[in-house]
């Protein structure tokens, strides 16, 4: 696996997963950079996606993480910045293939949409994913 360094944000709808998203990282002691929202008050989420797009995209940070009501909108914000790749997951089987086939290197939850649980089995698996290379290099490759 590669060393992982992961920068994540969210806005006020996903403040309370981002938080939980933090204790993984943290009990698993991988580095990470929290770029707010650091209150519940209402806040835009494309300023914390470019924050977070910025990190990746400088090589300071591995990976991002973003969270939002729904993680369309954070999805979308991200994706506007070359060099990232933004997959919005609502299941383990995409997380799993947005990183061996795609090479995604933000990672889009939505906390009103899918379960805690759910949303920190996402996360483990798309850390642990690796990007499977070979012909799928080939299509990321016409992506950027």
């Amino acid at each position: 696996m590669e060393d992982l360094k992961v920068v994540i944000g969210s806005d006020h709808g996903g403040f309370h997963y981002k938080e939980s998203i933090i204790e993984y990282l943290k009990s698993r002691n991988i580095e990470y950079f929290d770029v707010g929202t650091h209150t519940r008050e209402s806040c835009d989420y494309p300023e914390i996606a470019k924050e977070v797009a910025k990190k990746v995209t400088s090589g300071e940070f591995s990976r991002g993480i973003l969270v939002c009501g729904t993680g369309i909108g954070m999805s979308i914000a991200a994706n506007k910045y070359r060099g990232i790749r933004a997959a919005l997951c609502g299941d383990t089987y995409s997380a799993r293939v947005s990183r061996a086939h795609n090479n995604a290197n933000v990672l889009c939850l939505g906390e009103r949409v899918i379960g805690e649980h759910l949303a920190l089995d996402i996360v483990d698996i798309w850390l642990k994913t690796g990007f499977e290379g070979g012909r799928h290099k080939r299509r990321v490759d016409m992506i950027e």
